[in-house]
């Protein structure tokens, strides 16, 4: 809020409702689309359709064996481009922070480049590093959706000089997401599971520095203590669902194709990891709100007094 002389309190950060319901839909529509791809990774059927941007040659193929994972995972990609790319225009004309409208953008090319590396997979044979890009990308995608979440709800009181929380929940998102880059490489088979079972007791460490700093400096502040829980708790299932999704590869690795429980702890397990990531970026962008100053966009036709 900004108080100016003859006016009433403006509102500089909150967006129209209809934009934040929207900006809430699209990023749950891209976890959505980050399970679906992890449904295609499981169930072995990422070539299952030989050809892009057509389904065996047809707008709809049939709907037999891996296809309909991959060509669900196609119409959910599709959407939810359609989807982002709306969020940042819709941004772009309504939207008056600078900084909010790059994100919007953001997320767009991210998500553009994304379908795009999609299709380069299929026309080169599923080229490994692709196909970890491919699936960093939709990480990415989903953390800058969840950035522009909390971006569209009001912003908390600026903090006391001294209750900064530090680089704890920004070093927790970075990690978080260097293991979506491992776990990646073990699912496409680019290591082994020992680097990304490393990379998990640094993520959780990480995790827990940033969660119980900000409960311990925080804890009377409730949408930081929300914030901070989920992260811990999102954090400490991915490490139980990481070991149910190796023991489970483990136990049916002799099986002659993949086994249903096999698959559904590992896309728990991917999708449990997207929100832990997301909990961190929420978690990060809250204090870096809170400890932002709210300034207008003079080019949108904000307002400032002095």
């Amino acid at each position: 809020m900004i108080s100016l002389p003859g006016s009433s309190r403006i509102c500089l950060d909150m967006p129209p409702p209809g934009l934040r319901r929207f900006a809430v839909s699209t990023s749950v529509c891209t976890l959505m689309l980050v399970v679906a791809g992890a449904l295609v990774t499981s169930n072995d059927a990422s070539l299952a359709i030989s050809d892009w941007p057509l389904n065996w040659g047809k707008l709809v193929p049939p709907m037999e064996g891996g296809i309909r994972y991959a060509f669900a995972h196609r119409v959910a990609a599709a959407v939810v481009g359609a989807l982002v790319v709306i969020l940042a225009a819709w941004q772009q004309s309504r939207e008056p922070r600078a900084w909010m409208r790059r994100l919007g953008w953001a997320a767009a090319a991210t998500v553009l480049a994304q379908a795009a590396l999609g299709g380069a997979m299929v026309r080169l044979i599923d080229p490994k590093s692709l196909s970890i890009a491919h699936a960093c990308l939709a990480q990415i995608c989903f953390g800058l959706t969840v950035a522009i979440v909390v971006g569209h709800f009001p912003s908390l009181p600026g903090a006391p000089a001294n209750a900064s929380s530090g680089p704890a929940p920004t070093l927790a998102a970075c990690a978080l997401f260097l293991q979506t880059i491992l776990g990646a490489a073990v699912r496409h088979g680019a290591m082994t599971a020992v680097p990304h079972i490393a990379g998990a007791v640094v993520a959780t460490a990480f995790a827990m520095w940033a969660g119980l700093q900000v409960l311990m400096r925080h804890m009377e502040n409730a949408p930081l203590r929300r914030a901070a829980t989920l992260l811990l708790a999102l954090t400490f299932s991915q490490v139980f669902l990481g070991f149910a999704a190796y023991a489970s590869l483990a136990a049916t690795a002799d099986d002659p194709q993949p086994m249903p429980v096999m698959i559904w702890a590992t896309v728990a397990h991917v999708a449990v990891g997207s929100l832990a990531f997301g909990a961190a970026i929420a978690l990060t962008m809250i204090i870096f709100r809170r400890d932002k100053p709210t300034r207008p966009d003079l080019a949108r036709g904000g307002m400032a007094g002095a």
